[in-house]
This record gives structure tokens, sequence and C-alpha cells, in this order.
């Protein structure tokens, strides 16, 4: 399978609520994402013009506006946490979840999000997020569930 990949960085601020360590505490990371596309049936043919699967510019534009934009310099928390620390709810870069906002979540979110947003010719095979530059989750999605 032929398939296009574009990484994404940004940083955000998170806490994890009911966690016994230190994570149960805001904290930051430099996020890494790299987002993975195909077209879909495999060719044994060349790409018709303009050759692309799709343009990276407009790779970089779709998940730009709707995915880093979102979290970029954000504090992202759930409500769980915030009824804990009421406090926290004036912060101005404050983004609202009802769940925890781990990798695993965020990749949930990001999953459903570029679902709506890619075009049906552009199918969504793989989503990989660096919390860490040596920890990441991966959603990699199976023949059936390709849309």
């Amino acid at each position: 399978m032929l398939t296009l990949t574009k990484i994404f960085h940004f940083e955000m601020a998170h806490a994890i609520h009911g966690y016994p360590g230190s994570c149960k505490n805001i904290h930051g990371h430099s996020y890494e994402l790299h987002v993975t596309v195909t077209a879909g049936k495999e060719s044994r043919h060349y790409i018709p013009a303009p050759g692309f699967i799709l343009d990276f510019k407009e790779l970089k534009q779709i998940v730009t506006s709707a995915i880093i934009q979102t979290f970029d310099h954000r504090l992202l928390l759930s409500r769980s946490y915030l009824l804990g620390n009421p406090a926290i709810k004036s912060q101005e870069n404050l983004v609202t979840w009802e769940a925890e906002p781990t990798a695993e979540n965020l990749l949930v979110y990001m999953k459903e999000t570029l679902f709506e947003k890619l075009s049906e010719k552009v199918k969504l095979v793989k989503l990989k997020l660096y919390e860490t530059k040596d920890s990441y989750a991966e959603w990699t999605n199976d023949d059936s569930f390709i849309r």
C-alpha cells in the first residue's frame, strides 16, 4: 500500500486525574504527531496528474486547523480533574474534556476529527503520537475499518 505521512509538533500541558504517580500533577510535553494516509486501493499504475495521494500542503492545513490549533500551548484537563481543582478553571488556555487527556485518548479524538475532515478519496491509515522522544501511542486502521 502506498502511504503518505506528515509530521507535526505541538506543546501541551495536561494532568491525569486519579493517577497515583507524578502525572497526576499538571505537566507538559513536546508532542510529535505522525499522520499517515492512503488513497485506498493499490494500483500498479502511476497516480494521475497532479500525482499526489494528497498534497502535503493540504494535509498540513487540515491537521493544523483541526488538531494542532486546538492543542498547541493549551492546558488539557478532564472535568473530573477540574472538580477537584476548581481554581484552575480560570486559566485562559484551558481545554476541558470528559475523558482523561492521555496519549491514547488524544489519538481517539484525533482519529475521529480527521475522519470528519479528510475527503472521501483519502483514507486515514495510522496516527502515531509521541509524548516523549521514546514513548508513543499508535492507532492503526485495519482493512475493515478504513473509510
